[in-house]
């Protein structure tokens, strides 16, 4: 529903007044809102980036199409993504009294066998994922509820509670659920050292990745005697593999907001900028509409709500680089330079932006702000550690059976995240490897499963939990290729501003590029130069880290380092048995045809680029070692097998 259900009035009333002195009406209309009362059928489809990538669209319209041909008296809108993404795209229906269904994957093809069934009271039951608890509502037989499906159940979803439920587009369905409460209840009755005391209490960590206590940065902006102060969201994620904070911005974009306009109104910032990544059009539309809605109520602007507090919030996009993501580099930036970081201290909380004070803080950060300040630090604190309080969304893929968005609490273990809520490795394969933290991260293996999720242990056992991007890798991975895989990440993001990871990054990369390719005919030393060349891997490794101006450089030899002290073995078979184990590294894979099965057909020597196969027709034919460059053609040409690698 849109704000035209409910008028900038009642939205700012609702907003500003306790339950008790809110109208029937008024409650009658949060009640409808909230989708716990509706009076003809509700269907909603999910928008999310995969549910556009499944094909959302044309099932809307394909919904939208049998409503029209079948005249019927029903409300059709959007809920956010889930946070599921084995299912997309997703379509909820609900009619009068009885409880919310979820259906997964709806492609237009079924739409009818589901619509038909709905409205004769009878769930298609091959479509239906779950159902929603609601004591209003009446539920289904024989469909389970949302929080017994295992990825969901090994779950703590605090923060992303209303995921699914509410239209990410409507400040409507966002104020239905007490939204903008936090923010008018904090500049209406506290001042900013309550709410700097409050989060303190809270023991809130940034969830950028150093996990560095949120109160204690707010505490030196606000302290630092300024006539400007500013405060930066940074929305810059571009790690590979990790969607957490394009996630909170496209499914509940005002949370960001509110959380964005409390920790201003703390530090006395009356400017704020979210930084988002230029390469990511829909996370930025989503923002950008919410900050709109929120403008037109009042929520940001000159005396919000007749407190004083005055609040501009402009949207900036970077400059698309992974290094913006760094602090100095993103206010650099900002400032309209160079996007290279600079040295610490002075730091940006003293001196930041156009040299005031500023705080910059990421999105998940400030998700958690509105919920402290609704249910208090010790509602916060329940979940988690005592070190490491509340819960972290993290990025879950790779070869699982269950991937998307999951938000857990901390102290769990890896084990659990990848066994019960991950749902183990997919198609019977093994466990291998766990990557966490990004480029900048470290690989886990079997033993390091056992460890708790919290910035206290992490940081003893080494580990950088970046962003929450966790890839996990099995026996079909090639751990050199992986480290091969961050690192060109690395060397191609390095600002160049410092030589260490500049030259050191390239020089890694070298290394372990000559390892995984084939060496050149007539290299009798070949091998041991190659493990020499491994052996200094340590050493520049060390270097790196020790002489980097900022944190990339610092942490960026951590995957090589961690899988070559876990796997080192798969190193030495690429050096010295020029074999890849899991058959990625295709350059080390000596290709030949197999006599017996070989019928002669000369297909694979028509198709090879470099004329190494030779033969007679309707014999057995060979491959010439020494010219072939292992392009694989040949494999992928032969109807019969025949062609085989070792």
């Amino acid at each position: 529903m849109s704000l035209q259900a409910m008028n900038r009035e009642t939205a700012r009333r609702i907003i500003a007044l306790p339950p008790s002195k809110i109208t029937r009406e008024e409650q009658d209309l949060l009640l409808l809102l909230r989708r716990d009362r509706c009076t003809i059928p509700v269907i909603l489809v999910s928008e999310s980036r995969p549910a556009r990538v499944s094909g959302s669209n044309a099932t809307y319209s394909a919904i939208a199409d049998y409503i029209s041909e079948n005249n019927l008296s029903v409300e059709l809108g959007r809920c956010s993504g889930k946070g599921f993404q084995q299912n997309e795209p997703f379509v909820d229906v609900q009619l009068p009294g009885k409880s919310r269904v979820t259906f997964g994957p709806v492609s237009p093809e079924i739409v009818p066998l589901i619509l038909d069934g709905m409205i004769n009271k009878a769930i298609p039951m091959e479509y239906a994922l779950w159902q929603y608890r609601n004591p209003m509502h009446e539920p289904w037989d024989g469909v389970p509820f949302f929080d017994e499906i295992p990825y969901f159940s090994g779950q703590v979803r605090k923060l992303t509670r209303n995921f699914g439920l509410s239209d990410p587009a409507s400040v409507a369905e966002y104020i239905a659920r007490d939204g903008y409460k936090a923010f008018v209840k904090a500049i209406s009755n506290y001042t900013a050292a309550d709410i700097t005391e409050l989060v303190e209490q809270s023991g809130l960590r940034g969830r950028g990745g150093a996990g560095y206590p949120t109160a204690q940065k707010w505490q030196v902006a606000r302290n630092t005697l300024s006539d400007q102060k500013y405060l930066i969201c940074n929305a810059d994620e571009s790690d590979p593999g990790a969607f957490t904070d394009k996630a909170l911005l496209e499914r509940e974009p005002h949370k960001v907001i509110e959380g964005v306009a409390i920790a201003a109104y703390a530090i006395g910032a009356s400017m704020v900028f979210i930084y988002v990544n230029a390469s990511d059009s829909y996370s930025t539309d989503c923002i950008e509409h919410a900050l709109s809605e929120a403008a037109a109520l009042g929520l940001t602007g000159e005396n919000i709500f007749d407190s004083g507090f005055n609040l501009k919030v402009q949207l900036v996009r970077s400059a698309g680089a992974y290094i913006c993501g760094e602090e100095t580099a993103l206010i650099n930036n900002l400032q309209g330079k160079r996007a290279i970081p600079r040295q610490k201290p002075p730091y940006p909380s003293e001196k930041g932006l156009f040299g005031k004070p500023t705080v910059v803080n990421n999105v998940e950060t400030l998700f958690n702000l509105p919920d402290i300040l609704n249910y208090g630090p010790q509602w916060y604190r329940n979940t988690g550690t005592p070190d490491s309080p509340g819960t972290k969304i993290l990025s879950l893929t790779g070869k699982l059976k269950y991937q998307g968005l999951v938000e857990v609490p901390f102290g769990i273990t890896l084990n659990d995240l990848v066994t019960k809520i991950g749902g183990g490795i997919r198609n019977g394969k093994q466990f291998k490897a766990l990557q966490i933290g990004g480029p900048a991260g470290r690989c886990i293996g079997h033993e390091g499963l056992q460890l708790k999720l919290d910035y206290k242990t992490f940081a003893e056992a080494g580990i950088f939990l970046g962003s929450g991007g966790v890839v996990v890798l099995d026996e079909e991975n090639c751990m050199v290729d992986v480290a091969r895989y961050f690192l060109r990440f690395i060397s191609r993001e390095s600002c160049g501003k410092c030589i260490p990871c500049r030259e050191g990054s390239r020089r890694m990369l070298d290394i372990l590029n000559a390892i995984s390719h084939r060496p050149e005919q007539g290299a009798s030393h070949e091998p041991l130069e190659r493990f020499k060349g491994v052996m200094t891997l340590e050493s520049l490794a060390e270097v790196i880290k020790d002489t980097s101006l900022c944190g990339l450089g610092k942490t960026a030899p951590d995957t090589v380092l961690s899988t070559l002290r876990l796997f080192r073995e798969e190193y030495e078979e690429h050096i010295f048995e020029r074999k890849c184990r899991a058959g990625v590294c295709t350059d080390l894979q000596t290709y030949y045809i197999d006599m017996e099965a070989c019928t002669g057909c000369t297909a694979c020597a028509k198709k090879c680029p470099v004329n190494a196969i030779i033969g007679t027709p309707r014999q057995p034919f060979f491959i010439i070692e020494q010219k072939c460059t292992g392009c694989g053609i040949c494999m992928e040409t032969c109807k019969f097998s025949a062609v085989k690698t070792r």
